[in-house]
């Protein structure tokens, strides 16, 4: 898709900070990060949301998230605990429509704050 922010930085169109890659899925560094820790983690083809994606190619939303945890390995969160976010909709604050996960770590993210 032309106008997807997303696909133009798999295309290297648009600049990002890339933390992994490999055949199917990337790995880049939020440009306005939530945590200590905040990385998207996307699948090359694009698909607008995560149920899309899971009904399209199951196994590519698997590698999603098997990229997702080498990502917290890496950053070294994985033993303290991470969060893993799928925004799918506007509702839900979902603002590019290529399925992103979001790596979120190095603090505390408990729910309810406080």
């Amino acid at each position: 898709m032309t106008d997807c922010l997303f696909c133009k930085i798999v295309s290297g169109d648009v600049p990002a900070e890339i933390v992994r890659s490999d055949a199917r899925v990337i790995a880049f560094r939020d440009i306005n990060p939530q945590a200590p820790t905040h990385v998207l983690v996307i699948p090359r083809e694009h698909h607008p949301t995560v149920a899309e994606v899971a009904a399209a190619d199951p196994g590519l939303l698997s590698e999603v998230v098997a990229e997702a945890h080498r990502v917290a390995q890496d950053e070294g969160i994985a033993d303290s605990g991470y969060r893993l976010v799928f925004n799918t909709g506007a509702q839900a604050g979902q603002t590019v429509f290529h399925v992103h996960a979001h790596v979120l770590g190095g603090r505390g993210l408990n729910w309810p704050p406080g």
